[in-house]
């Protein structure tokens, strides 16, 4: 953990035709040989995530990506691979030929990114190919068309214009490209908060999974004070504190024994609540949460996950969320699966989808995903939501979020 993690960086995707000098444009503002750099067109073939610092953005993921014009049935897949890139995009860098300009390829693209709510910025490449005259009528005709989007000339070959697209691109990043917080708003300097995070077989060798040490590391930057016990250490650990803390933040997975152990005065709620909140929307969430409550046999559920970590045989997303809602449900449920960078055009499909926390994915894909769903009319819940509710605890694992509380409550009143 001595680096920033990939999901907190800004996300700087670079877009344009094959051979437009995207990957020539990338090493010359970072002024380091990131990319395989070739005359023949199609040498980017997958997207290519780069992690690095850009001052004074701080550290980014610079992602390359195959040319939008690709051709061939593996041109298309290259293709479908670039546009997926856009959900994770916090800042798109869209490359343009001075003798091409923008037709249909690149208007689609910008159609798309407008679509997904991210900023772009525009860089004409290869301007040591045209006279000045001319670059100055190209720059005009391509402004008209861009709605307000910064235009930036440059020559990535030569290095001209690099350092104004460096500042271009660091006025047009979105600020808040992740939230401030993840416990830190919840707490006051001097509050303990507990932490439970059991050691079992899906526990990484040597180390606490992301979650738990950003949410450590949260607490820390808010000065207050962390405990942090397994959960059959838990009520000892309580009755050494010589006051009651804040909050007890648990696995998911150990929620029912923690809401028995952990006295009702006292908040609770899970890491993957708090990531549901960091990384997505909690009043999304809550609407798959009503879903949830109404599954009935014969319904058909995504799972997805943002990484592919090693199964176990007791997985929390293949084996044991299914086992919880057929026991609730009964037999009679489909469910499709889906890991890292899948997430499915098709999604209309399903009458419900299960997200886990997302921590290792950045907040833009996970809202783009979020985005996604609803446009389709599907629910979509986030696992420790899930789990909460599953388990009877839902109410009490919300109370932490006051507002989003009062709504769970109307919402069960109401029916």
């Amino acid at each position: 953990m001595q680096k920033t993690p990939l999901a907190n960086r800004l996300h700087i995707g670079v877009f344009g035709r094959r051979n437009v000098g995207k990957s020539s444009l990338i090493n010359a503002i970072t002024n380091q040989q990131l990319s395989v750099v070739s005359d023949i067109p199609g040498t980017t073939t997958d997207p290519v995530y780069k992690s690095m610092e850009i001052l004074p953005l701080g550290p980014v993921v610079v992602i390359d990506t195959a040319g939008i014009d690709d051709t061939g049935a593996l041109g298309e897949l290259r293709v479908k691979k670039t546009q997926e890139v856009i959900r994770k995009t916090d800042l798109a860098i869209l490359v343009i030929d001075p003798v091409i300009g923008l037709e249909n390829y690149e208007k689609n693209l910008l159609k798309k990114l407008k679509q997904s709510k991210t900023p772009v910025v525009a860089a004409i490449n290869k301007i040591d190919l045209v006279t000045q005259d001319e670059l100055a009528s190209i720059k005009s005709e391509i402004m008209s068309s861009l709605d307000g989007i910064k235009v930036v000339c440059v020559s990535a070959k030569k290095g001209k214009g690099i350092e104004e697209l460096r500042e271009v691109i660091t006025r047009e990043a979105p600020a808040d490209y992740e939230q401030p917080f993840i416990i830190g708003d919840l707490i006051k300097p001097g509050d303990v908060v507990v932490l439970v995070t059991p050691i079992d077989l899906a526990a990484p060798k040597g180390r606490l999974i992301l979650p738990q040490v950003q949410t450590i590391r949260d607490v820390l930057d808010h000065d207050g004070i962390a405990i942090i016990c397994k959960e059959r250490e838990l009520k000892l650990t309580l009755r050494n504190l010589k006051n009651k803390p804040r909050i007890v933040v648990t696995d998911s997975q150990a929620f029912t024994k923690v809401d028995a152990d952990v006295p009702e005065d006292v908040l609770m709620t899970s890491f993957s609540i708090l990531f549901a909140r960091y990384k997505g929307d909690l009043e999304t969430f809550l609407k798959g949460a009503r879903k949830l409550e109404q599954l009935k046999p014969g319904d058909k559920i995504l799972i997805a996950e943002a990484c592919t970590h090693r199964r176990t045989a007791d997985d929390i997303g293949t084996v044991k969320i299914p086992r919880w809602l057929r026991l609730k449900v009964g037999n009679d449920l489909h469910f499709d699966y889906v890991s890292g960078r899948e997430y499915p055009d098709n999604l209309s499909q399903y009458d419900l989808i299960l997200h886990c926390g997302g921590c290792m994915t950045n907040r833009k894909e996970m809202l783009s995903r979020l985005y996604e769903a609803e446009k389709a009319g599907v629910p979509i819940i986030n696992y420790g939501m899930a789990i909460a509710q599953l388990h009877g605890i839902l109410d009490r694992a919300l109370k932490p979020f006051p507002e989003i509380h009062e709504m769970w409550v109307q919402t069960r009143a109401v029916g």
